[in-house]
């Protein structure tokens, strides 16, 4: 039987419980779980490439122990496809938060499918509880000094502390 590789990608700019939600379910999907963060200047990201993939890195142990999962965070800076291509993903999966997520979403899965028909994606629905964060939002709160603990790991909410200087 071979091993199933899913990828999950996101910008991460920051890690949320959301995000760290959807990994900690996706695992029950596959064998192998690639975090890809995406080099996206057009987002303009308050933390590089190197600090998100080592924030998500610093949050992987524990799902890793739970799961018995191999999970890997790597970058990545071109095509979604070609990423998942040259990781031989079997499946894409994708976290959505709510109806304008699946939107955005229907018409990326289109755009996929004419690129790779064997890859899948997969939608997993955020948990109720994290529904409203955005990592936009986060860094709102934390740039206006607002509590941001219910939000992000601890060890990311010290990283936005020490980015914002609060």
């Amino acid at each position: 039987m071979s091993m199933r590789t899913g990828l999950y990608p996101g910008t991460f700019d920051p890690l949320t419980n959301g995000h760290v939600d959807i990994i900690s379910r996706a695992v029950k999907l596959v064998d192998h779980l690639v975090i890809g963060v995406a080099m996206n200047d057009q987002k303009k990201p308050l933390f590089s490439v190197e600090e998100r993939v080592a924030m998500v890195t610093g949050e992987m142990d524990p799902i890793r122990q739970s799961s018995g999962v191999k999970i890997t965070v790597e970058s990545f800076d071109d095509l979604l496809m070609k990423f998942a291509e040259r990781l031989k993903a079997d499946i894409i999966i994708r976290g959505l938060r709510a109806v304008s997520d699946f939107e955005y979403e229907f018409q990326m899965v289109g755009m996929n499918t004419f690129l790779n028909e064997e890859i899948e994606t997969v939608f997993l629905m955020a948990d109720p509880h994290h529904q409203a964060i955005a990592s936009r939002l986060v860094k709102e709160i934390a740039r206006l000094d607002g509590d941001i603990s219910k939000f992000v790991p601890q060890s990311v909410a010290r990283k936005l502390v020490e980015k914002f200087g609060n």
